[in-house]
């Protein structure tokens, strides 16, 4: 019997993206089909490297074929990824496909902990990626990073002066902190802080990138402000501890996103700080700020719950030491792992479903 390429992709074309809910045929993921005999390899192109139901596609395809054709046939298939974008023609980070706002509305929920392991744990399944620490008056990303001494280079092209990032854990690093002493304090008005903001997104070489997360202040001000007016951004993950007075907060950040004049998707919400597990007593679980908060609001909004980051010492001292949390074994990697997982399928997602974000024009 003679396998041609048509029973290959007619036998694949059963085969459902668990995420997007379209055949992998019809979503343009099969391609470079070779048949010798019956020996038959092709690539499945993912939507993102961290995609976790990659064996669970490479099966369904196997078990398709193997209906179609029979099992008397050697089956090669290369699983790979290309992250998805609907920014095209952007005259600001052209080759930045994702650009991610990292909120929580309210300080101290861990929000720039969870941006940066985030950041670390999507590069680690392969994705490229940059953070942007946009927190002006309280910078955290140098010391979480331990790169507080470095500061980055200047290059000219075409005439203007860019910055070129600093590289630590195979993220790209942006903050103010690499620029001023680390002891002063940065005592900035509104559209000072608002200037930085932009000269970081468009004097800096980002390059190419998959992902660009921006680790925001907290409130709803200036600088979330000028973010949405001058780029495009595709959606927002929403930072919040399980208990009443963080909630609050994170509500009145989700919904700044979802005001009408703004309307930047919400990727979802993550509650970080959800339970405390001792190092010692790794099967117990201590609810110190209450239970499933994250949860609750998450199903308020009818957005996605991204999932839940332990609170635990090594988070500690990974901040301290400037080892991410994520690039030790353990309840914490797992946790940012599933996180960062999670974050790449509702980019897939929404670039799926919704149309391309556009920048903001808002009535000052």
């Amino acid at each position: 019997m003679t396998i041609t390429k048509e029973q290959i992709l007619s036998a694949l074309s059963k085969v459902e993206d668990p995420d997007l809910k379209k055949d992998l045929v019809t979503l343009g993921m099969i391609q470079n089909i070779q048949i010798e005999g019956n020996n038959i390899s092709f690539k499945v192109v993912l939507t993102t490297p961290a995609c976790p139901l990659k064996e669970v596609i490479k099966n369904n395809c196997i078990e398709a074929i193997e209906d179609e054709i029979g099992k008397d046939i050697s089956l090669d298939i290369f699983m790979t990824s290309q992250v998805t974008t609907t920014r095209d023609n952007t005259p600001l980070l052209p080759n930045v496909k994702n650009i991610i706002a990292i909120a929580s509305g309210k300080g101290g929920v861990g929000k720039s902990t969870t941006a940066s392991n985030l950041a670390v744990a999507l590069a680690n399944s392969g994705a490229k990626v940059g953070l942007i620490d946009a927190d002006i008056s309280g910078p955290s990303v140098p010391t979480m990073f331990n790169v507080e001494a470095e500061q980055p280079a200047v290059k000219q092209e075409n005439g203007k002066n860019l910055i070129i990032p600093i590289e630590q854990y195979g993220v790209k690093l942006m903050s103010i902190g690499f620029l001023t002493p680390s002891d002063s304090a940065v005592v900035w008005r509104g559209p000072m802080a608002s200037s930085a903001l932009k000269q970081f997104i468009g004097d800096v070489e980002w390059g190419a990138l998959d992902y660009l997360l921006i680790d925001l202040p907290p409130g709803t001000s200036d600088i979330h402000l000028t973010m949405v007016q001058t780029i495009p951004v595709t959606g927002a993950v929403i930072v919040t501890t399980p208990q009443k007075v963080a909630l609050a907060d994170a509500t009145k950040g989700l919904s700044m996103f979802r005001q009408a004049q703004i309307n930047v998707p919400i990727l979802g919400v993550v509650e970080n700080m959800a339970y405390f597990t001792p190092e010692e007593l790794p099967n117990n679980k201590y609810y110190l700020f209450g239970k499933e908060g994250g949860r609750r609001l998450a199903e308020k909004f009818e957005v996605p719950f991204l999932g839940e980051i332990p609170i635990v010492q090594s988070i500690r001292e990974s901040g301290d030491s400037g080892f991410p949390a994520v690039m030790k074994a353990g309840i914490t990697e797992k946790a940012f792992s599933e996180l960062a997982e999670s974050v790449a399928r509702q980019v897939a997602i929404r670039n799926a479903e919704k149309s391309k974000t556009t920048v903001v024009h808002v009535n000052e």
